[in-house]
């Protein structure tokens, strides 16, 4: 059975002729409904709300979504989630926590009989290419959700309003599912509003967000991630239940990826994960992908006239210069 409160504002919606909430409102039970597989009746709602995108009386239920996307889906990517939470390398308490929070979605039912209702907004903070997005896949996954990533480049316009006008059908499109909806790089639309050095206009921006992320309903789960926490406005910390750091990978860490890196690939990277986690320390996951990627490409180069441990050695001494290069050690 749908929620009493969505319920409530169907009738509401309904008795007052808003239109567009109660579609809105329409949508919600829909996608609580899908979530619980009560799939005849899901599919009688949605005959209702197609056929109500037919009728020409109907001006007033806002865009519609065509095969193709609308407006409103330009505004993210939607992708399939694919990667698991138990094959990443996190530290002990963000995978609890993570943990934690898919349990919560999963037994909502329960948590609202007893007036509670699930969290829903997590923040990841950490050094670039340490699993932010991994993380925010994995939870998708384990729910058997969508991941909506927000498109910068397409809700950030130059005219004035434009850009709170943008957020506002994003955010509208995100509430007629469950999903998790990824603000990569937060602090682009969530920056602190005390800057001197930034517009009105920005300002206005972060106070629409943060106002959005408040009107969502807990089965959106909204995941932000940034490497600049610092930039960060003070009231955006507030709103996320879950703060969660992804700290550049220890030693040891290393050395289970790469572990993993030869389980998931089939390929031996010549050298002992051990020996290339002590020159990698310091790196991101994403770095030690790319480093065994380029020992895996150069292997495959050479053959047949191959030796890997050769290959992998030259591969690591090369990307050693490179890193001390960029270091400004040279």
């Amino acid at each position: 059975m749908a929620r009493a409160d969505l319920l409530l504002d169907i009738i509401k919606y309904g008795l007052h002729g808003d239109m567009p909430n109660l579609r809105r409102a329409t949508e919600a039970v829909c996608a609580e409904e899908r979530a619980k597989q009560h799939n005849v009746l899901v599919n009688r709602i949605e005959e209702l709300l197609n056929s109500s995108r037919s009728n020409p009386n109907n001006s007033q239920m806002g865009p519609s979504v065509g095969k193709n996307g609308s407006i409103e889906q330009s505004l993210f990517t939607e992708i399939t989630p694919r990667k698991r939470l138990e094959h990443l390398i996190l530290p002990q308490n963000v995978y609890s926590l993570c943990r934690e929070l898919i349990e919560e979605q999963n037994r909502a039912d329960l948590l609202r009989s007893y007036g509670l209702e699930p969290r829903n907004r997590i923040l990841l903070n950490g050094p670039p290419g340490n699993g932010k997005t991994s993380v925010a896949e994995a939870i998708a996954e384990a729910l058997m959700i969508p991941l909506l990533t927000v498109k910068y480049e397409t809700i950030v316009g130059a005219y004035l309003g434009e850009t709170a006008n943008r957020l506002a059908k994003l955010i509208d499109q995100a509430k007629r599912r469950q999903c998790v909806l990824f603000f990569d790089e937060f602090e682009t639309l969530g920056k602190e509003r005390g800057d001197v050095h930034e517009t009105g206009e920005i300002k206005r921006v972060v106070s629409s967000l943060l106002l959005h992320i408040d009107s969502l309903p807990s089965y959106v789960i909204v995941v932000g991630a940034t490497n600049h926490e610092n930039l960060l406005d003070k009231a955006a910390w507030r709103r996320f239940q879950l703060h969660l750091e992804l700290p550049t990978p220890s030693r040891d860490s290393l050395e289970k990826w790469f572990v993993d890196f030869e389980k998931r690939t089939g390929f031996k990277l010549g050298l002992a994960p051990s020996t290339l986690a002590k020159k990698c320390l310091g790196y991101s996951f994403a770095e030690a992908e790319e480093l065994a990627r380029s020992i895996q490409r150069q292997y495959i180069l050479q053959l047949p006239n191959e030796n890997i441990v050769e290959v992998s050695t030259k591969v690591v001494k090369l990307w050693e210069s490179q890193k001390r290069v960029n270091n400004g050690d040279m």
